[in-house]
């Protein structure tokens, strides 16, 4: 799906004090000046600089995300963010399901779903993270495994209420480990998910949902993922944390 507006997001995970990340911010904001304009671009700092960067990037082409969000809007949640606290600090985005979600901290299918309604809810664009382990792929459970997160994770949603929504396939066996899945692995299992989308949601949401590629993405290997037909962007984690090189991987096509 080519004709999809890529979007390529930083998921800073727990990295950088307020001062590392301001830094980090100004650096990637100048360099953007120079970055395609046919590309979508998203960085998700941790909670505590949210305000920090989204001050920074005011008024800029680049979108603030958060790394979690609770489905509750308010309420005697000791450590949780909500939907609306996340809108009021400027984000646009929000990561949800990240695999270290669901493996440190037992996030289950259906939370990751009541966050998802949550986030439509309140107008901020999930991005849905999905992927399998090293063992489910060797035993042949990849499709299995995602087709179950996927009906999971969007159920009881509607094809008009993940218009705006992302899906950020991340084999759990490439993710910070510098193995990468070949373009045509991942061409396979994004062709997979997009065609689930069709047979649940139809051709409409099908054809414009932007599926991103995460898992060891580095300026190196950006291009050739980004040629296949139905990978529109990527969701980077350790590579996004140096503005430079966040910035190579954005202007890829360059």
């Amino acid at each position: 799906m080519n004709s999809i507006r890529p979007l390529i997001a930083g998921n800073w995970k727990m990295f950088k004090t307020c001062r590392e990340a301001a830094d980090t911010m100004r650096e990637l904001l100048k360099l953007c000046r120079e970055a395609p304009s046919d590309l979508d671009i998203m960085v998700a700092p941790p909670f505590t600089s949210l305000a920090t960067v989204a001050d920074i990037i005011k008024d800029s082409r680049i979108a603030l995300g958060a790394q979690n969000v609770f489905w509750k809007s308010e309420g005697a949640y000791t450590g949780e963010i909500s939907p609306p606290m996340l809108v009021a600090s400027g984000c646009r985005y929000v990561i949800i399901g990240h695999s270290e979600r669901r493996q440190y901290f037992h996030e289950t299918d259906e939370a990751i779903n009541r966050k998802i309604k949550a986030a439509v809810n309140h107008d901020l664009i999930p991005i849905f993270c999905i992927g399998e382990t090293e063992r489910q792929r060797e035993s042949g459970e990849t499709f299995s495994v995602l087709d179950k997160q996927v009906q999971k994770g969007l159920e009881g949603l509607s094809s008009d209420d993940l218009l705006h929504a992302v899906i950020a396939y991340e084999p759990i066996w490439a993710i910070g480990t510098g193995k990468t899945a070949t373009s045509e692995t991942a061409q396979e299992v994004h062709h997979h998910i997009r065609s689930w989308i069709e047979k649940r949601f139809g051709s409409r949401l099908a054809k414009s949902i932007r599926i991103l590629y995460g898992g060891s993405v580095k300026p190196n290997n950006i291009k050739e993922l980004m040629s296949m037909n139905d990978i529109n962007g990527a969701l980077v984690g350790g590579a996004s944390l140096d503005a430079s090189t966040f910035f190579d991987i954005i202007s890829y096509d360059n």
